[in-house]
Parts: C-alpha cells; structure tokens; sequence
C-alpha cells in the first residue's frame, strides 16, 4: 500500500482573534502544540518515510513536532502545493467571518481560489506522493479546506462548498477536520486509477 496521512495543523496563538489565513506570523498556541504532539504519537508507530508540510508557520511547527515523536526522525519538505486556500479575506475578524458564514467562495475572482482550485493542487500532492513514494506511508500537514476537498474527492463528491456539509458521512467524526487530525488515504500499489481507502483520527479534547 502507498499510504499518504493529511495532518491538519494545531490550534494557532491568535489572541486579536483574526482570520489569518496566509497570513505570517502565526504559530501555534501552547493547546496547538499538545494537539500536535497527540498527533505525533499516533504516527510514531507508522513507518512514515517523510513529513511534506505548507509553507505557513503553523503547519512547519506541527510538522516538526510530528517529526520529534518519530523514531525515524523522517525529512521535512515544504510544499506549496498543501498550503492555506487564497482568499480575499486575510486579516479580517473572526466575528466578521462569523458574520459571514465562513463563506469563502461565492463572492470571488481569480486569482483567488475555488474549491476545484483547491482540490487539484491536493490532487497534485497524492499524484507526487505516489510517484516518489511507492509502498511508503508519508504525512502533508496541511488546513481544514484543502483536507475537505481531498476527502470529498476520495468519495466521489463534488468539489464545492456545500459538500462540506457530508463531511460526516464520509467518516469524518464532528464533520469537519478538527485541528491535528489526521486523515489517511491508502492505495494498494497495483490501483493507478482508483480512489483511495480511507481512514480518520482526531486527538482526543481536539477542536
């Protein structure tokens, strides 16, 4: 089996209570790094060959963590291709995106993205795995959305916003990826064409 596990990152250090999204300079909170370290003991027994994570602070601080809590102590790889969605919305308040429904898509253009844009670089991370990794196991920290779409794809849903909301019935606890989660996608070696199995974690008390 190849065997990628999408790791979302820990609770941030956010005390202005902004929406950060690409935003630098935002690391993980004290909680943020407990929940990566729950992640990270979960993966220690894994034989995971390499932590890919997104350029964000955030997802190279989990990455790290991740990385500590292994015995192999597998290299850590940038990637931008797993990185925060592109939105318009960076810098604004939670209560604002609250106001607004956390809704990121209806109202943009490009170059911003779209939950297909989104997706495809996903996409484009498994295709990547699948021809470096052959029969290895290797972990991409990454964020909520672009996990969402790889799942929603992994079951043959469509890449939109509203889909989120099946999240839950595609078996994923809480019907959102909760932060260091980590949700497995597993290929038998001989499947080129075929989607994924799939599997999903949550640290206990993660949020």
């Amino acid at each position: 089996m190849t065997a990628i596990s999408l790791v979302r990152h820990g609770l941030v250090e956010n005390p202005d209570e902004v929406y950060y999204g690409r935003l630098s300079g935002f690391g993980l909170a004290a909680a943020g790094r407990e929940q990566a370290a729950a992640a990270g003991r979960y993966l220690a027994t894994r034989p995971i060959v390499a932590i890919y994570h997104s350029p964000m602070q955030r997802t190279a601080e989990t990455a790290a963590i991740l990385r500590a809590y292994h015995p192999a102590s597998p290299p850590l790889v940038e990637l931008a291709l797993l990185t925060e969605i592109q939105s318009p919305y960076d810098g604004l308040s939670v209560a604002e995106m609250e106001r607004r429904q956390w809704d990121f898509y209806s109202q943009i253009s490009a170059p911003y993205e779209f939950p297909t844009d989104i997706q495809a670089r996903m996409l484009a991370f498994f295709d990547l795995v699948r021809q470096r990794h052959v029969g290895q196991h290797v972990v991409g920290v990454s964020h909520g959305d672009p996990i969402a779409f790889a799942i929603l794809w992994a079951f043959g849903r469509p890449a939109t916003a509203e889909q989120k909301q099946f999240l839950r019935e595609c078996g994923v606890a809480g019907g959102y990826p909760v932060r260091a989660s980590v949700s497995t996608f597993s290929w038998p070696d001989d499947a080129s064409g075929s989607r994924p199995d799939f599997s999903y974690y949550a640290p206990e008390g993660a949020l």
